[in-house]
């Protein structure tokens, strides 16, 4: 069980990182700035000292910090900082002239996942044609949305029964991924398409859309009942502006040991944001205020108890029910929707 877990819960990309002393107009800079971390990278809390490498022996004057633009100590904490990749600057004055120097310090967290198990309450009949994608409850009703080129829909659902209350076809061009409800509008992201759909929630008429800014693509959506959290297929989780859709920042999705990247289908539940990993039948447990990965289940043993056919594909689906206080999970192309209760092992 800790082997398979293992495989999908340290993704690890090699941070190669580095001092550099260039200047924004390209010029080389006369300094480095210098950090006392290994690698350049750092855990959650740790003190970080810097400082600045003068081989030409320049008379300095002033030396002033930053992290992300915000000046900082040359020894600091790293308490209540976002998790990931920040750029640290420094802007030093000598002889009336003054330089920067930069580069880029990784914040990883500082404790390991937390392991949780579950276990089946209930089994349900799921669409087995449905490419899922996007699943979410509202107001009792369960909202599906499915993707391949030609055959993606938006769906109502009673989810006992699996019959499909209202069901909508997107036009051949799109892609359907991940969708959320929010005051009474469906948001359904397209993969590659560059824009989300917006839709009544009650009729599935649509209403609207809107672009996707500096997001590479789109994979999943959900909220917190007032901010919008949307994927892109990267490690970063970009927060939506509810009525504008703009994408006003983001988190960077670590452990402690590196970040993850694959983030898929989203699900808010309780404080915390839950997020499939494309590719790998586990979902994670990320704090949304530092993108730390808190915990991580693995749903593997899943896949097995569906029909076994040629278009079976990995779990993607992630709901909670505020009625049951329960989790739902599914798959691409599965026959069943398992309701699911969470625990640590």
């Amino acid at each position: 069980m800790m082997s398979s877990t293992k495989l999908f819960i340290i993704t690890v990309l090699s941070l190669l990182l580095w001092t550099c002393g260039d200047n924004p107009n390209g010029k080389k800079s006369s300094f480095s700035l210098k950090t006392d971390a290994k690698n350049n990278t750092i855990a959650l809390g740790e003190t970080l000292k810097l400082s600045i490498d003068n081989p030409k022996n320049k008379t300095i004057s002033d030396i002033t910090y930053h992290l992300n633009g915000k000046t900082v100590d040359d020894n600091f904490t790293t308490n209540n900082l976002p998790l990931g990749v920040h750029q640290l600057t420094a802007k030093v004055t000598y002889e009336d002239t003054t330089e920067e120097a930069s580069t880029t310090i990784t914040i990883l967290n500082d404790k390991a996942p937390v392991i949780y198990s579950y276990k089946i309450l209930n089994e349900y009949p799921h669409d087995i044609t449905s490419y899922t994608q996007g699943l979410e409850f509202y107001n009792g009703i369960l909202y599906e949305s499915t993707g391949q080129y030609g055959e993606s829909k938006l769906r109502k659902v009673k989810h006992v029964t699996g019959e499909i209350i209202k069901s909508i076809n997107l036009d051949n061009q799109f892609f359907g991924e991940g969708l959320t409800v929010l005051n009474n509008k469906v948001y359904q992201l397209t993969w590659k398409e560059g824009i989300g759909l917006v839709y009544n929630a009650e009729t599935l008429e649509k209403t609207g859309s809107f672009n996707y800014g500096k997001s590479k693509e789109g994979w999943g959506l959900c909220n917190d009942g007032k901010a919008i959290y949307k994927s892109d297929g990267s490690n970063k989780i970009w927060k939506l502006h509810p009525e504008t859709l703009a994408e006003e920042d983001y988190i960077q999705i670590f452990t402690n040991t590196g970040k993850i990247d694959n983030l898929n289908e989203l699900e808010y539940i309780n404080g915390k944001i839950y997020a499939n990993i494309y590719q790998r039948n586990g979902v994670l447990i990320i704090n949304p205020e530092n993108g730390a990965v808190e915990g991580v289940i693995d749903f593997s043993p899943l896949q097995k108890l569906v029909k076994q056919h040629p278009d079976l594909d990995v779990l993607n689906g992630i709901a909670y029910n505020t009625t049951t206080n329960s989790i739902f999970v599914t798959g691409k192309d599965w026959d069943k929707l398992f309701e699911v209760e969470v625990f640590v092992k």
